[in-house]
């Protein structure tokens, strides 16, 4: 990834992880623009190779193998990775809509998002079929579909709609991975019954004569039943409907048919088909709003193209030229789709049909020739290069128009001290875009322009108060306000205090006074995301521009004299709890280095983003006895401190102890955060250091933890109950 210090000039915003989208994240990596800052959308961390699918599906392909992973090719490009899906878009004031976070702004927005089967028309479809995308949801179908399979006796009748290349794939895929199974069980694989239907005189119609015959020939040696010239009009449990025949006993139903766009760019004003996919200029610019794209099966072109990821491959190049020309001001270049391409069409087993305009062929080497290419196609996303510190960038002055420039020659000159600070203006936008909440007991909070905050604290209850602050270690803002958010808050709730209030602290990087007012109110709307539920107000705060985004919270809370907890009451024969699992800090330091799997990084954020307010309560239902929250000592470190204070010993069952998906593997591959040695020096704290250090997760014992959970003591016999 090739790290610059250039200010924020434009924002770059790609909608979906498709297959041009991830030739434009590489080609970025490979050579940045300066100033233009790139941002990725996506619904799923980990995107399909669709020309893979049907291999994963019928057993040939692990998952990694044919998906590729989103979080480190988003780090090697320098994109911000934001987990969403996509609900709206207003071309006129350049704001994204996203599920569960504040809209995006950008210059410009690619769209590579792909299609889903056509259901939405055909009765019941959407309810009793399983249509092959969105390929995540697909997947998930598949697997509860082989679950019924081997877990049904007598005939298990599936029926897949559509009788395209996909369908065909699919169908024999399918049917090879479910024959395959019942055999290994002792079961009679010919049980299973296959059904084939498409609404034409016949299979595979954008092929030549030739490739057709060799799948109905397949497709009869396989005993699949083809059913030409039956348009579904209904699915039900049981039962497929074709105009004109009689009804299709179905156990289960596949949906392979033609392709339908998503909804919302039509919804926006985005100049669409009849189908709604964007329309695009030979360049891949809407027609409607130059400085958006589209590529890939969700884009109309004028001179159109069968649905499929070889030319949405194609475009990759293309789109990454026109989006750098569109940044920098320059002409763009028209993409030329093929006439021609080479098809290769699996059969389910290890065996292909090649297809090539009037030619076809097939064989056994086919399969191997296809299996090289996507192997090799693959090895491009999933292991990339080191790039050199020293790679000579493009000037950052070419992406910035006129008044950008202007607008960046002042940034080298930025003063210190309070002229560091966010300007008035910015603040002031910002701080209108919040949401004010009040609480009796905040006198003069956020609301009030007085100096300082004023805070009352009711008679017979103690003030508890706690500060964190440190650097991002996340390029998506609003979820790095919540995580600091709840990384603050946690050392109340250790406490056994409830949230009152909050003042931020927050340092957000150079650039054009747009790119400061959208990363200070991302930063905040997450922050306030996780203190309004716990019941906590923004009363006020401090924000300044720096050469990187750090943020914290000082965070207020109350609490009766009688009910604190501290780390010295931790008593003989109580039993420790844990409520969150370990393991941030080993990867996000492999983050860092790309070696951490994105849903990996995933599963991380979704744990620090859950608040510790209920696992407290929890706590104090079943009678803790000592509490703290595990954060930077790492779990030993911390739960040192609870020992020494309570004057008493542990044993800790290290197998027990809950690890967050691949801390495992990044410690065991000696990736560590830079943290770990100054923590490890409070292994003298271990009884049988030797012993204890041979368990290959004695390091995450060190393991620094972001928003980690509470560690409490807890009378023995609650704690099962309170588990």
């Amino acid at each position: 990834m090739q790290k610059t210090n250039a200010p924020v000039a434009k924002d770059l915003v790609l909608v979906g992880g498709g297959h041009s989208h991830v030739a434009v994240l590489r080609r970025f990596g490979m050579r940045p623009l300066p100033g233009l800052r790139l941002t990725l959308v996506t619904r799923d961390i980990h995107t399909p190779y669709s020309g893979m699918l049907p291999g994963y599906v019928a057993g040939h392909y692990g998952f990694d193998e044919c998906h590729i992973d989103l979080g480190p090719l988003a780090r090697f490009a320098g994109a911000r990775l934001y987990h969403g899906e996509v609900e709206g878009l207003d071309p006129e004031t350049r704001m994204l809509q996203i599920g569960g976070r504040p809209p995006v702004y950008f210059d410009l927005l690619s769209i590579n998002t792909g299609s889903r089967p056509a259901t939405v028309d055909v009765p019941g479809a959407a309810e009793f079929a399983l249509p092959v995308k969105p390929i995540d949801a697909f997947l998930r179908g598949w697997e509860r579909l082989i679950e019924r399979v081997t877990a049904s006796s007598g005939r298990f009748r599936i029926a897949v709609v559509g009788g395209g290349a996909g369908g065909v794939e699919l169908a024999l895929a399918t049917q090879y991975r479910l024959q395959k199974l019942l055999a290994e069980r002792g079961d009679d694989p010919e049980r299973l019954e296959y059904l084939l239907l498409t609404q034409g005189p016949e299979v595979l119609p954008t092929h030549s004569e030739g490739v057709r015959k060799r799948f109905v020939r397949v497709l009869g040696e396989r005993s699949v039943r083809l059913l030409t010239n039956h348009q579904v009009t209904e699915v039900r449990e049981g039962a497929v409907r074709a105009e004109g025949h009689a009804e299709v006993p179905a156990d289960a139903v596949l949906w392979v048919t033609s392709a339908s766009a998503p909804t919302w760019p039509a919804q926006s004003g985005l100049a669409v088909n009849d189908s709604g996919f964007i329309r695009v200029d030979a360049n891949l610019q809407s027609i409607s709003h130059p400085g958006i794209f589209a590529a890939g099966d969700v884009a109309a072109l004028p001179d159109p193209r069968p649905k499929s990821g070889v030319f949405a491959v194609r475009q990759g190049p293309v789109l990454t030229d026109n989006l750098r020309r569109a940044a920098t001001g320059r002409d763009l270049r028209p993409y030329r789709p093929q006439r021609n391409f080479l098809g290769l069409i699996s059969t389910g087993d290890r065996y292909a049909v090649a297809s090539r305009g009037e030619w076809s062929m097939e064989g056994a080497w086919l399969w191997r020739m296809k299996d090289w290419i996507d192997r090799r196609f693959m090895t491009r996303f999933n292991e990339l290069p080191d790039m050199p510190e020293d790679a000579a960038p493009e000037l950052a002055s070419g992406v910035a128009d006129q008044e950008a420039i202007r607008e960046l020659s002042t940034l080298a000159m930025r003063c210190g001290g309070c002229g560091a600070k966010v300007g008035s203006t910015v603040l002031t936008r910002v701080m209108q875009r919040l949401p004010v909440t009040r609480r009796d007991d905040v006198v003069l909070g956020i609301d009030a322009p007085d100096d300082a905050t004023v805070l009352s604290v009711p008679q017979g209850r103690l003030l508890v108060q706690s500060v964190d602050y440190f650097r991002a270690f996340i390029d998506d803002t609003y979820t790095f306000g919540r995580i600091a958010a709840n990384h603050a808050l946690g050392d109340l709730f250790a406490m056994g205090a409830e949230a009152q209030s909050a003042l931020a602290i927050a340092t957000v990087p150079y650039g054009r006074e747009r790119v400061v007012e959208e990363s200070l109110y991302e930063l905040l709307a997450g922050a306030l995301a996780v203190l309004q539920p716990s019941g906590a107000v923004l009363a006020g705060g401090h924000s300044s521009e720096g050469a990187e985004l750090a943020f914290g919270l000082t965070v207020n809370g109350l609490v009766d004299p009688d009910a604190i907890w501290r780390k010295g009451g931790m008593r003989p024969g109580d039993a420790l709890v844990l409520t969150k699992p370990l393991g941030t800090g080993t990867l996000f330091a492999a983050d860092m280095r790309r070696k951490a799997k994105g849903r990996w990084i995933e599963d991380a954020i979704t744990s620090m983003c859950l608040s510790n307010q209920v696992g407290g309560e929890c706590l104090r239902r079943f009678h803790a006895t000592a509490c703290t929250d595990v954060t930077g000592f790492g779990l030993l470190g911390h739960l040192l401190e609870m020992t020494r204070a309570s004057e008493v010993d542990v044993v800790l069952e290290v197998n027990a102890l809950p690890l967050l998906d691949g801390a495992a593997e990044t410690v065991a591959a000696g990736i560590l955060s830079s943290l770990q040695p100054q923590n490890l020096r409070l292994r003298r704290g271990v009884a049988d250091l030797e012993r204890a250090g041979q368990h290959p997760h004695f390091p995450l014992l060190f393991d620094p933890q972001t928003a980690g959970g509470l560690l409490a003591s807890v009378p023995a016999g609650q704690a099962q109950a309170c588990v």
